[in-house]
């Protein structure tokens, strides 16, 4: 788990896109907690768990809860490159936050948002980019897909794409084959992942290891900042929700965003395999299944990280940790 005593070097530079979200938010809160670590450029926003309206105004309310109320939030893209768009607010509630009191009260305090669509800020602050920049991406990759199909030549200051999505042995969470952040939009999704970058993909596989429990619940609920209280508010909402939709009982709530945080923080509590990743497009049935070949048997060249073990208690530990960091001193605006 990494720490302030144990970094080193300048904090990963990273744009984070997103669709807040309740685990979205989680994420976004953990790695502006982390400055020493993450230096967060922008959070960009798309359709998926709600609206692009309502998934942008969450973004600008949890920077300013993360006391980071400067960093550009940017609204992307309102609904997939192809396919009719279909939320999630059937888990996130239709304000994408619900189970946030304040919510009402802390949007309608932002300052007006920025005309400039997220596909252009990725654009324009790739382009102007020093080094090379890592997308961080935990949602549908409409966003992406654009700038790439806009500016192709953004591409050479892409450092890393860091995608949650996908699965091969978890299976889907929106259908019995694909997860939400790939099926949402699967034709961007195939035009990232088949675009050459470098990618790394925390698949479901992996993040169904790491599960709210009544213990992370109170250990969460302990702490005293405001951010902290937020976060367990949070929290607590989506695993009841996620209990009353799907039936799970109260250890079967996964935490998925956040891994990809987590990851950037210690990579070395996660283990996978380079692999050939592909997205069905083309059929119906198995629209927008990650087919992964970890062994080399389709003869297609290795285009992704797949990640699919991880040591769920340090993962546990490093989001308690961050908010934990919100009691310590304020968070540097």
């Amino acid at each position: 788990m990494l720490t302030t005593s144990n970094v080193s070097g300048p904090p990963e530079r990273i744009i984070i896109d997103c669709d807040p979200g309740h685990d979205d938010a989680i994420a976004i809160l953990m790695a502006l907690a982390m400055p020493e670590a993450l230096d967060v450029l922008g959070v960009t926003t798309v359709a998926g768990n709600a609206s692009a309206g309502f998934t942008s105004e969450n973004a600008s309310i949890i920077c300013a809860l993360g006391r980071r109320p400067n960093v550009p939030v940017r609204r992307g893209c309102s609904r997939p490159l192809v396919r009719r768009f279909v939320d999630a607010t059937a888990f996130h509630g239709e304000s994408g936050l619900d189970g946030l009191p304040e919510r009402s009260a802390l949007a309608s305090s932002l300052p007006a948002e920025s005309a400039q669509h997220a596909v252009d800020f990725l654009i324009q602050t790739l382009t102007t980019a020093s080094e090379p920049v890592t997308l961080v991406c935990l949602a549908p990759l409409t966003n992406i897909a654009m700038a790439l199909i806009k500016a192709p030549e953004v591409a050479g200051k892409i450092k890393e794409v860091v995608f949650m999505g996908g699965a091969r042995r978890a299976g889907g969470n929106v259908s019995p084959c694909a997860t939400f952040n790939v099926l949402c939009d699967p034709h961007a999704a195939h035009v990232v992942i088949d675009s050459g970058l470098s990618l790394t993909v925390i698949s479901l596989d992996a993040t169904s290891q790491v599960i709210i429990s009544e213990q992370v619940l109170e250990e969460m609920g302990r702490l005293k900042s405001d951010v902290a209280r937020m976060g367990h508010r949070l929290l607590t909402y989506f695993n009841r929700r996620r209990m009353d939709v799907y039936g799970y009982s109260a250890d079967k709530t996964t935490l998925n965003d956040p891994c990809v945080i987590a990851y950037l923080l210690d990579r070395t509590v996660f283990r996978g395999k380079p692999a050939n990743v592909a997205v069905s497009i083309d059929s119906e049935l198995t629209l927008g299944m990650t087919v992964v070949d970890l062994d080399r048997r389709s003869g297609r060249n290795v285009n992704a990280l797949w990640i699919d073990e991880v040591d769920a208690p340090a993962v546990l530990r490093s989001m308690i940790d961050a908010f934990g960091r919100y009691e310590v001193r304020a968070i540097d605006t």
